[in-house]
């Protein structure tokens, strides 16, 4: 079996329409094993009751931002040993550090195309 065969991925995204895009993209690189959450909260329930092995998660959230989301992630020995790709609009540098310091293992900055997805996704998870 392939590793989009096997992978689980979590989509976290509070805008319905992004959502819908990245787990449209993930579904055409032939990955079956979507899930997706509208906020964070909603992430770490569905990570309690369904272990993934990928999360990809927008920064700009209201309650809980993407970056709050991973250190919540990492903090749980449940869940830490998840990847964690970050989806972005801003960048910045300090953004980036600070996501490295949580335990980030790659970002995405919007606007993105399925094949920027698929090579930031390969470079956490290997070929697809």
């Amino acid at each position: 079996m392939s590793t989009k065969d096997q992978i689980h991925i979590l989509v976290v995204d509070d805008m319905s329409t992004s959502r819908g895009l990245i787990i449209q993209a993930l579904e055409s690189m032939g990955i079956a094993n979507v899930h997706h959450a509208a906020d964070g909260g909603a992430a770490l329930t569905t990570m309690a009751s369904r272990p993934v092995h990928l999360v990809l998660s927008d920064f700009n959230m209201p309650g809980m931002d993407g970056l709050t989301l991973l250190k919540e992630i990492r903090t749980n020995p449940k869940t830490r040993g998840a990847g964690f790709i970050l989806i972005t609009g801003r960048a910045d540098k300090e953004m980036i550090d600070s996501g490295r310091a949580l335990g980030m293992n790659n970002f995405i900055k919007k606007p993105f195309t399925p094949v920027e997805l698929r090579a930031c996704l390969e470079a956490v998870v290997g070929r697809l």
